[in-house]
């Protein structure tokens, strides 16, 4: 089996915090991309010597976006340490260019990639079915890298488990569609079926920072996961701030054994101090 900087962390007893970076769309102008780059790279040069993995999306909510590796391969800086950067590629991409994507990340010291299916109701279509017919073609080519999944706790466990039992998998850890501390319950299940399977993937658990109820933009993000609406406008009209929230569904998921989560949507600019609100309070 292969190793990776982010298999030892998930091996570890304990809590890991780990966040979720968007890419800068293709659509901003020079300058507007610029700007966004280099608030990346920010970020990414004080998440990972604060000791942080961070995962970067691929085509997130059907969004075209940079493709990762050449940007910032070339431009963190020695600094960085690529192997606390987990890429995330779906198939939904040519397969010469994801086979390429996954050979450059081990050429340029990534150790690990998350290799997903892709939301089938946007963008491009996939080059294969499903995301574990990828990464078996991946793992063929690309040997030395670690490959993660995907699992979403709000559909039938049984199911889920399937989806990243070995070895027809090939996956050495998953990560999971957004939960919080109001969908508990699904995630316990998960947990229960994975212990049961005698599945001992790990599973890094979404917690997504929702900035405030407006109904338009919990009814945008509604159409790509479940988003308890009702419950975060009720949470947000007593008072309680989108950190608090936040922290409230890690504190939560750690209470039922789901101790090791990425925090979505902290955006680029200022995504350390956004992570150290919440970890104040968790």
């Amino acid at each position: 089996m292969p190793s990776a900087l982010i298999l030892e962390a998930l091996a570890k007893p304990g809590p890991l915090v780990s966040v979720e970076l968007r890419l800068p769309r293709t659509d901003l102008d020079r300058a507007g991309g610029m700007s966004a780059w280099i608030d990346l790279h920010h970020s990414l040069g004080r998440l990972t010597r604060d000791g942080l993995f961070v995962f970067l999306t691929d085509n997130a909510v059907g969004a075209a976006e940079e493709e990762s590796l050449a940007h910032v391969g070339a431009n963190v800086g020695e600094s960085v340490d690529l192997r606390r950067i987990v890429p995330i590629l779906t198939t939904k991409h040519t397969l010469e260019y994801c086979e390429t994507f996954a050979a450059r990340a081990a050429s340029d010291g990534f150790d690990a990639l998350t290799v997903l299916g892709g939301d089938t109701a946007v963008g491009a279509p996939r080059c294969v079915p499903h995301g574990r017919d990828l990464r078996e073609i991946l793992r063929a080519r690309v040997p030395s890298l670690v490959l993660g999944g995907w699992v979403n706790p709000h559909r039938t466990v049984d199911e889920q488990v399937g989806f990243i039992r070995p070895p027809h998998a090939h996956a050495e850890f998953a990560l999971s569609q957004i939960v919080s501390h109001h969908s508990l319950a699904g995630v316990a299940w998960l947990l229960e079926a994975l212990e049961r399977s005698g599945v001992a993937v790990p599973v890094v658990f979404g917690v997504f920072l929702y900035r405030s109820a407006n109904p338009a933009t919990l009814g945008t993000l509604s159409r790509f996961f479940p988003v308890p609406v009702e419950e975060l406008t009720r949470e947000f009209a007593s008072g309680a701030s989108a950190e608090e929230i936040c922290a409230r569904s890690i504190r939560e998921l750690r209470r039922i054994g789901a101790d090791k989560v990425y925090v979505s949507n902290l955006g680029n600019r200022g995504a350390g101090r956004r992570l150290a609100k919440i970890l104040e309070r968790v």
